[in-house]
């Protein structure tokens, strides 16, 4: 499974958002969760499974809880399939930025043959 399959749950996208400001406990994780979403202890657990196996987490453990943590492999994937995209859109908003201009261009050249 690929990162931004699983990035298409709004859970799992607001745990990556957690951890986006460093490391947490899957105690508080799951708490954040179930303030925000209402959903148990098990529920959140069964996410970051799923965020882990897919790779865009990793954990370890420390004492009695295990920590999460965002991967940065993970993240580089995401942002690389993101900047591919805004490629598309950048060139599609230069070329509307093109075709208006011409159409202003047009209309002062119409209102100049008018007057």
């Amino acid at each position: 499974m690929h990162a931004l399959d699983v990035l298409g749950d709004p859970t799992r996208r607001r745990i990556v958002e957690e951890l986006a400001e460093g490391a947490r406990p899957a105690g508080d994780l799951a708490e954040v969760l179930h303030v925000e979403f209402g959903i148990s202890q098990p529920a959140a657990s069964r996410h970051l499974r799923v965020l882990k196996q897919a790779g865009v987490v990793e954990s370890t453990v420390d004492a009695q809880r295990r920590l999460y943590s965002l991967r940065p492999e993970a993240v580089e994937d995401v942002a690389a399939w993101a900047q591919r995209i805004s490629r598309f859109w950048n060139q599609r908003l230069d070329a509307l930025e093109t075709e208006v201009a011409r159409g202003k261009a047009a209309r002062r050249k119409t209102e100049r043959n008018r007057s």
